[in-house]
Order: C-alpha cells, then structure tokens, then sequence
C-alpha cells in the first residue's frame, strides 16, 4: 500500500481556514481554525521538462477546491472534512491518482495546554 503514495506530488502545507465544524454546541455557534496539509500524487515529468503551464496541476486551483470544499458544509468529524475534500480534488483534477490529507484542530475541545487534535487520511483514486 505504501507504495502507492510515492513519485511525484504537489504539496500544500498549513493551509489555515476558520469553520464552524465539530460535534460541540461551541464549536457549531463561535467556530475555530483549521489547518490542512495536502499531498497530491501527480505525474510532473511533463511541466519539469517543458515548464509550460499547460502540462501541470495548478497548486491555486486546487487551493481554489479546498477552500470551497472546506466551506462547503458544516460536518461533525474533521474526517467527514477530510473526505469530503479528497472527494472534490478527485472530482476536479484527473490527473491527481491519491491524495494524503491531515486535518488539524489546534483547538480542539480537550483539556491541552499544547498541541492539536488531528486526522490523516490516505486515497487512491478509484480505477
């Protein structure tokens, strides 16, 4: 399986957005951030040969689809977050074969002086 999830990939790394997602009345009503690491798994030999735009992933666009994605709906578990986002990257970029998200929470309804509550899922596409 590791195996899948290697070669080349367009990374997006701390990207932060506010939400009300979570299962806490306080969390649904005042909102907090989120931080979101992606790992996209593309074939860039075409755009590191030929540095044209035209033969790569935009990493704005697929910023663009996790944004709306990430606002899309309120959702109770920061895996609904993750999945939902895998499934619009998929939806939008058919060169993307997996996908490796983290989800972050740093405030996170636990009792923590530091630290943050987190997810991390890993897809392939579906053939």
């Amino acid at each position: 399986m590791a195996e899948a999830y290697t070669g080349d990939r367009i990374i997006l790394k701390d990207l932060g957005f506010y939400g009300y997602h979570g299962l806490m009345l306080e969390e649904k009503a005042l909102g907090q951030r989120f931080f979101i690491d992606l790992e996209c798994g593309v074939d860039l030999s075409a755009p590191a040969t030929t540095d044209h735009f035209g033969h790569t992933v935009s990493y704005a666009d697929i910023y663009d689809v996790v944004k709306a994605a990430f606002e899309d709906r309120r959702m109770h578990l920061i895996e609904a977050v993750g999945q939902n986002i895998i499934d619009a990257i998929f939806a939008a970029f058919r060169d993307v074969n997996w996908i490796i998200i983290r989800v972050r929470k740093p405030e996170a309804p636990i009792a923590m002086v530091r630290g943050e509550a987190a997810i991390e899922l890993h897809r392939q596409r579906k053939q």
